[in-house]
């Protein structure tokens, strides 16, 4: 046998090995956890966070979607629904402004095709629902997300700009 087989002989008998793995394990087990006790603790989440859907509006109260039909065109999984009809005054606002959410993939592309930010993807990531018929979004439901979050959404919008 050689000094090499010896050396690891002896690595084998007096179970290093084994030590190591035992003492790695104390280390992680004694140091600050890296976990946050959820619901109680949440972390940060990126300005950029994709979360439930909302319309906004302006701060004189009227909605700011101009029924353009951008979003809806752009959205990959078809997941938007918009109709429109002119006003008296000649603008155009939408009549219906529907999300399916079970068909939404979260991929922000009618956030980034909306020319007025009047379709946002919010910062709430908890609205689970019982029923499936609760994931589809109406216009109502888009606005009241709108005017819940709308402090937090426009702080978002304003750290994203730079990056527009």
């Amino acid at each position: 046998m050689t000094a090499m087989d010896w050396q690891r002989a002896g690595k084998y008998f007096l179970l290093a090995d084994m030590f190591k793995g035992l003492s790695l394990g104390l280390r992680y087990f004694f140091a600050p956890k890296m976990t946050v006790n959820y619901p109680h603790e949440k972390g940060h989440l990126s300005p950029r966070f994709r979360g439930e859907h909302a319309l906004r509006r302006y701060p004189n109260g009227e909605e700011r979607c101009i029924a353009c039909k951008l979003c809806e065109a752009i959205c990959p999984a078809q997941a938007i629904t918009i109709d429109a009809e002119p006003r008296q005054d000649g603008s155009r606002r939408t009549t219906r402004y529907d999300i399916d959410m079970t068909k939404c993939i979260y991929c922000g592309f009618c956030q980034e095709a909306c020319p007025v930010d009047a379709i946002v993807e919010g910062p709430n990531f908890e609205f689970a629902t019982e029923t499936r018929e609760e994931l589809y979004y109406d216009k109502t439901k888009l606005l009241e997300n709108g005017d819940r979050w709308e402090a937090e959404i426009a702080r978002n919008l304003e750290l994203d700009a730079p990056y527009r």
